[in-house]
């Protein structure tokens, strides 16, 4: 008799669970049991516990929003958990029911027909929690910002004509002056910093309606001010959060943070998003895949349709276009210089993209081989690359890493 091997489906919704199990080493059809469970926590513990009444050894539910993440919790560290893609597990149309979705997860698990997710450990997903709030954060911020411009323009103030920041320091300047009531143009042009390149003469005209702004108006631009004052405290408490949950993992993030394009923010992104030794991706050609940097390939009769990018994790294709963007900047770099080679042929978003994924691949190696990253490009400025390096280490000194000059190592290539 084979020994029993018990598979558990679960259909995640935000208030309810269907959840179906079988014996996957029985002959035959299969025969599964079924049973309903709310999602509040009682229910939860009531489910791991029928499960292990059950020996069920392998469980597998569908990514649904972020209704799956209280379920993945309770029962981690009890059986062997699988997040299924919820496109792999699509129903015929109209023909969805919530046992027979449990059902069919099993059946295709089983056959090996999902496309699985990949979950990190707990203290990943913490990393990514942060990181990702922080990110979240920043966009409020720079929303703000357009609210504040459209608000000044709509009273007829055009100090973003004359500053290049509208929230730098003499800009924030004026606006607190302004929404605290202040009425004198010459008096809020006086309140901007001397290397401010616009003249008082300038500043002044663009400040000219405020004598006539409403009460109103200053109002709601105190508003915006307050509500970027707690924006900014809130990305610097994350800010040194972040930092301390990967104090451990300093030099992976200092190796990462010399490669060009990169600096000490996007690196902790990227380790947040891969861990800091991408031990998950067996080779760099699988981490860019997971990603979506790689072309994509809709064969038939052997022949490819379609090349698009497949679609990958949204946070890591959006750090590395950034990173990419930066890096084409870097003079003398190898990137700079791919970039250059492939604009004419591919244009510059198709270009960008090759560059993403060599820095991809290269990303890959600097975490998962430990190496550090040498430039094998045309040689660079000494003086920009000891301003580069003095300003990552006063960076990651900021955050309380103990940095030390690094040395380059042989082995390592881009």
């Amino acid at each position: 008799m084979n020994e029993r091997y018990q598979v558990a489906g679960i259909d995640v919704h935000k208030r309810m669970l269907a959840v179906v199990i079988v014996d996957a080493a029985a002959e035959g059809e299969f025969r599964f049991q079924r049973r309903k469970f709310g999602a509040v926590d009682s229910e939860l513990r009531a489910l791991g516990q029928w499960l292990a009444e059950q020996e069920a050894r392998e469980v597998v539910m569908e990514s649904t929003a972020q209704y799956w993440k209280p379920v993945w919790r309770q029962l981690e560290g009890q059986c062997r958990l699988h997040l299924a893609q919820a496109f792999s597990n699509r129903a015929p149309r109209g023909r969805k029911r919530d046992f027979q979705d449990a059902e069919r997860l099993v059946r295709r698990h089983v056959a090996g027909e999902l496309i699985l997710s990949f979950v990190p450990d707990p203290e990943q997903r913490m990393w990514r929690t942060i990181t990702r709030t922080k990110y979240q954060l920043t966009r409020d911020r720079v929303r703000l910002h357009s609210q504040l411009e459209s608000l000044l323009e709509d009273a007829r103030i055009k100090l973003a004509t004359c500053v290049s920041d509208l929230l730098g320091v003499s800009g924030r300047s004026m606006l607190l002056a302004l929404a605290k009531g202040e009425t004198n143009a010459v008096a809020l042009a006086a309140l901007a910093q001397p290397e401010l390149q616009a003249t008082p003469q300038q500043l002044a005209d663009a400040l000219s309606a405020a004598a006539t702004l409403s009460p109103l108006h200053r109002q709601i631009l105190q508003l915006f001010l307050d509500r970027l004052t707690l924006i900014e405290q809130q990305l610097a408490t994350l800010h040194h959060s972040i930092a301390a949950a990967l104090h451990t993992h300093q030099q992976a993030v200092l190796r990462l943070a010399q490669v060009p394009g990169y600096g000490v923010d996007s690196a902790q992104q990227v380790i947040a998003e891969v861990g800091p030794e991408a031990a998950t991706f067996g080779t760099a050609g699988q981490l860019a895949s997971w990603v979506g940097v790689c072309p994509g390939r809709e064969e038939s009769a052997e022949v490819s349709k379609n090349n698009r990018t497949p679609k990958g994790n949204r946070m890591m294709r959006r750090v590395l276009n950034q990173v990419a963007n930066a890096a084409v900047k870097t003079k003398g770099s190898v990137f700079e210089s791919l970039y250059r080679r492939l604009l004419p042929r591919l244009g510059h978003n198709k270009a960008i993209w090759a560059v993403a994924h060599r820095l991809c691949r290269l990303t890959w190696k600097i975490l998962h081989e430990g190496v550090e990253y040498i430039e094998y490009g045309s040689p660079r400025d000494p003086k920009m690359l000891q301003k580069r390096a003095a300003k990552l280490m006063r960076e990651l000194r900021s955050l309380g890493y103990q940095v030390i000059p690094p040395t380059p190592q042989a082995g390592a290539h881009t």
